[in-house]
């Protein structure tokens, strides 16, 4: 975060939509598209200042921005809060870690008070950092709760299908012909008593990685596995 440009607007650090959508890993338009699906969520002055007229002008005469067109009418700049709100949208890793590091690095980084506002400036310091706590609880709650997405869900899918079919001894076999159900029901049933879940898609996304490594690790039980060897024998001989 420390190749952005330090914007302070009313007394508070602030970032244009573009250095938003950079710091996210996303593109403007996906910022305001969140912004135009979600505006009743949002309040001025709280979450987003507008700049327009001679706001726009003199904050323009202030900051030099290559990426501001010339012909720009409207401004947004978006506060600590609103950052929040649209990491809460794109509900990617990616944002997130992205809006902890601004937090840290950029939105929490404060001028130095004069000695009079000393005083008020510990009260405002602490009540910041409660708010600050407050919603990097809230951050961590959510990752926390996220499930696997629909993609990480077909790559479980694929990799346990190719897991039981290997400890069946592959698709052409009498195992995988007369006992594919009974596998693939064992293999689930363990899976799900493993991670406490009543459907794979409920794996945690945090768990995701570890849910690969079950199923790459995954073998029958011993009885379950001198059926399989049984079957494939009793095939083989004839």
């Amino acid at each position: 975060m420390s190749d952005l440009t330090i914007i302070n607007h009313n007394d508070q650090r602030v970032l244009t939509t573009s250095q938003l959508s950079y710091s996210y890993g996303t593109s403007s338009k996906m910022i305001s598209n969140n912004f135009n699906r979600n505006k009743e969520r949002y309040k001025e002055g709280k979450h987003f200042i507008c700049l327009t007229g001679d706001d726009l002008r003199e904050f323009r005469a202030n900051h030099q921005f290559e990426e501001l067109p010339s012909n720009l009418n409207r401004l947004y700049l978006w506060t600590e809060k609103g950052a929040w709100l649209h990491a809460k949208s794109l509900n990617t890793d990616e944002a997130w870690d992205a809006y902890e590091m601004l937090v840290d690095e950029y939105y929490n980084v404060k001028e130095q008070q004069p000695p009079q506002s000393l005083e008020i400036a510990l009260q405002a310091a602490l009540e910041h950092e409660r708010e600050i706590k407050t919603i990097k609880s809230d951050v961590n709650y959510l990752k926390d709760s996220m499930r696997v997405d629909s993609l990480q869900q077909q790559e479980i899918q694929q990799a346990a299908k190719y897991s039981v079919v290997q400890a069946l001894g592959g698709g052409d076999s009498a195992a995988y012909h007369e006992m594919s159900k009974r596998v693939f029901s064992a293999f689930w049933r363990e899976f799900k008593q493993y991670f406490k879940v009543p459907r794979y898609g409920d794996i945690p996304k945090a768990k995701f990685e570890e849910a690969i490594r079950f199923v790459e690790l995954w073998r029958p039980n011993t009885s379950l596995q001198i059926e399989i060897d049984h079957c494939n024998s009793q095939m083989s001989l004839t």
